[in-house]
């Protein structure tokens, strides 16, 4: 057994904050990946007034291992009135940057695009000032929806690599690495002016020279921003943890992944794709387009 090291350890959340942003969720019946994922950042997100919210939710139609979104329910039919909580929540929080992930509906003829510019639209109509990141599936390739989404002119777009190509069979076994870089690199055609990010998890096997290929790959398809975080098992019924991480390792990766010219990279333990997202407006300021 791999134990996980005392600098992993998550700080107590201030409660009564958390209790609040769980209030709004609540009352507006919305799903963030916090909650149904495990992230261990939830605490500090929520303390902060921030939340990813899981839309076309929660069930999944696939079964990545790692994962502790619900693939067993049965997806239900998109809910038009969606978009509209969830503006409202952000209106609520006073959300300066909003990140709308979801979950695969790979039963979608679009994969769900639709319902991602529907909510891209809802947020702008309440909070012009609010910067949006989307977190989008593949898609299963249809790069029609791809630019259906684009076409919304989210400030992010963000599609998880996930882990390197080695492993992708046995982490992300219904997803292709090389439709994700296909991805990320049609993003960057179809609208220059959106910024584009990936992330990738660690501790599952990978050597450090599969990291930086996987790295090196992203900035040849122009990626501008990156995060890497190590992986903690959800349950004993998923993936087990290979190894866990020095916080020194992950220093050097941020270090050689500003020698490639990631406009911003997070790299450490916690860091999860959401993860600090909102300085995405400091990026914004520094590197206009």
């Amino acid at each position: 057994m791999t134990l996980k090291p005392d600098w992993l350890r998550v700080k107590a959340p201030h409660w009564e904050r958390v209790g609040n942003v769980k209030e709004i969720l609540r009352d507006l019946s919305l799903n963030t990946v916090c909650e149904e994922a495990s992230c261990p950042n939830i605490g500090e997100c929520f303390n902060a007034g921030t939340a990813t919210f899981l839309i076309m939710g929660p069930a999944c139609t696939r079964a990545c291992p790692y994962c502790d979104i619900d693939f067993e329910k049965k997806p239900q039919p998109l809910d038009s009135t969606e978009p509209t909580r969830l503006a409202e929540a952000v209106r609520r929080m006073w959300l300066n940057h909003v990140v709308i992930t979801s979950v695969n509906r790979d039963d979608l003829p679009d994969g769900g695009a639709s319902q991602f510019v529907h909510c891209i639209n809802a947020v702008r109509s309440v909070s012009p000032h609010t910067t949006i990141e989307v977190l989008i599936p593949d898609l299963c390739g249809n790069w029609n929806a791809l630019e259906i989404i684009l076409e919304a002119a989210p400030e992010v777009l963000n599609h998880n690599t996930e882990t390197i190509s080695r492993l992708y069979w046995r982490v992300r076994p219904q997803g292709n690495y090389e439709r994700t870089m296909e991805l990320l690199q049609r993003s960057r055609q179809i609208s220059p002016s959106t910024y584009t990010k990936s992330g990738i998890m660690v501790g599952l096997g990978e050597t450090d020279a599969e990291i930086r290929q996987v790295m090196q790959d992203l900035r040849a398809v122009d990626c501008d921003i990156l995060t890497i975080g190590q992986y903690l098992q959800p349950s004993q019924k998923h993936l087990q943890v290979a190894e866990f991480i020095s916080r020194e390792q992950f220093a050097a990766w941020k270090v050689f992944g500003e020698k490639l010219g990631f406009l911003q990279i997070i790299s450490s333990p916690l860091t999860r794709s959401s993860y600090h997202a909102e300085q995405v407006r400091e990026l914004i300021t520094r590197h206009p387009r």
